[in-house]
């Protein structure tokens, strides 16, 4: 998918939480849900969801695809603080727009974020931020390389922020073959979070061995929740849609 990144523009949009998101031009598409809310989706469709199901671990390898305005990544900041979650996080994630990564230091976030205002500067400045108990690194480039030198890396992850641009929008982040490169980056016990309950997207992750779970329903829409394990969540059927769906195909990098 060739994408010309330099012509992107991006247009402030406020959201039913009251906090900002950002329309993107090229995609044509919010970062955020506008009827969810920029903050709530994070937090509701993602963290919590995330943090709730993963088993206890002393250090804490998290995938956030893809940076965006950053909301995942600095939510989980949130969320663990307030949480009292005393844990080492380490977050990798991949942006393809620099422009949109410089931009950060003048956007509106949630005064919920106020207090990690320095890392913010710091990743817009060294695409990196490390203290010690957090590590980011950004990958500015496509999140498909930078999948490939997390596996070459033999980096595993523990919570997949499943979080592009909608599949009609963005196909190369949803596929079978990129499903394929998050499992080789997974654990047994790893968790995805996604937005979307698009047959093509859970047939995606179902092909590559990851069971498939509706998201717990907060205040948010509904989205998806996989993982190689078996989770308490209601389960949805894959081989019953594949009977009445005969149809029902993954996405696939070759069309």
């Amino acid at each position: 998918m060739n994408l010309d990144i330099e012509k992107n523009s991006i247009t402030p949009v406020i959201t039913k939480d009251g906090t900002f998101t950002m329309h993107s031009s090229l995609f044509d598409e919010c970062y955020h849900s506008v009827t969810d809310g920029a903050l709530s989706e994070s937090l509701q469709k993602h963290i919590i969801p995330a943090f709730s199901l993963l088993p206890e671990l002393e250090e804490i390898n998290i995938l956030d695809i893809c940076f965006g305005l950053g909301y995942n990544t600095l939510a989980t900041l949130y969320y663990i603080k307030k949480e009292k979650i005393d844990k080492k996080i380490n977050i990798f994630s991949p942006e393809i727009d620099k422009a949109l990564i410089e931009s950060l230091k003048d956007f509106e976030y949630p005064k919920e974020f106020e207090e990690f205002k320095d890392i913010i500067l710091k990743l817009v400045e060294d695409k990196r931020y490390k203290d010690d108990k957090i590590s980011i690194e950004l990958y500015i480039g496509d999140a498909r390389d930078m999948l490939k030198q997390l596996i070459e890396k033999e980096i595993k992850i523990d919570i997949v922020y499943q979080d592009a641009f909608s599949p009609k929008k963005n196909p190369t982040l949803w596929t079978q073959e990129y499903f394929a490169d998050i499992k080789a980056l997974s654990k047994k016990h790893t968790i995805i979070t996604t937005y979307s309950s698009a047959t093509p997207v859970r047939m995606g992750m179902y092909i590559n061995g990851f069971n498939i779970y509706k998201s717990p329903s907060l205040d948010v829409r509904v989205g998806t929740i996989a993982s190689l394990s078996e989770l308490p969540l209601e389960s949805v059927d894959m081989e019953h849609k594949i009977k009445v769906n005969p149809n029902a195909k993954a996405l696939r990098d070759s069309n």
